[in-house]
């Protein structure tokens, strides 16, 4: 599946490109929530999702500090898919706990793993998550290359899933381009985030389907 990051897209425009997205056949739209504290930088909260309108299911990567307290609003802005990051706080098992309490019509909750963090981190988690999403980049800021341990982490944490005996999801996201995303398929992914090989050139229909038709071709 592909979760398409709105980030790179034209936000002065953005109902057309969301309206493209559907039409080219995107599996989630991915936004990314930034606090400038966990991450450098600045992005949006709760009112600018909520105000999306589209049909795509809503991936809601959120890149805070300390997010129990405020994950409640995300999944009221209409969140499908909701990510924090195990590094973000001291109890990410509550955060889990607080999103099953808070849980909408199949709201599905992620942990996701900077590049630095050893993937044992979610261990404990997979028994509540029903997605691990790896970071291929540091977040904060475009135009990283795709990390080359990135691999070798997605292996470890595939076998974390398997032994958990649990449906959970595997993602990647960060430097996924338009030349490896074959590559990054044939890693055995279920969930491949990627914004700006969308949005570079203009021709968002024809970059989502050409990256379409290679993951295809991989699966």
């Amino acid at each position: 599946m592909l979760s398409v990051g709105i980030t790179s897209a034209d936000w002065m425009h953005m109902g057309d490109e969301l309206a493209l997205l559907e039409r080219a056949g995107a599996d989630y739209v991915h936004v990314d929530v930034m606090d400038g504290c966990f991450c450098p930088q600045l992005t949006l909260g709760p009112p600018v999702i909520g105000a999306l309108k589209t049909g795509l299911r809503k991936d809601v990567h959120l890149m805070i500090e300390e997010p129990l307290e405020k994950v409640r609003a995300y999944v009221d802005a209409g969140a499908d898919v909701l990510t924090f990051h195990v590094e973000s706080t001291s109890h990410p098992h509550r955060v889990l706990q607080s999103l099953a309490v808070a849980l909408g019509p199949g709201l599905t909750r992620g942990v996701a793993l900077n590049p630095g963090t050893p993937v044992s981190a979610v261990e404990p988690l997979v028994e509540e998550a029903e997605l691990v999403l790896v970071l291929a980049v540091n977040p904060g800021w475009g135009g990283q290359g795709f990390l080359p341990g990135t691999e070798r982490r997605l292996e470890q944490a595939r076998e974390i899933i398997e032994r958990s005996g649990r449906k959970v999801m595997l993602g990647v996201d960060g430097g996924i381009t338009r030349d490896n995303v074959g590559a990054v398929a044939r890693m055995g992914v279920d969930l491949i985030v990627t914004g700006s090989a969308v949005f570079d050139g203009g021709d968002v229909i024809a970059n989502l389907q050409a990256i379409r038709a290679t993951v295809a071709a991989v699966n």
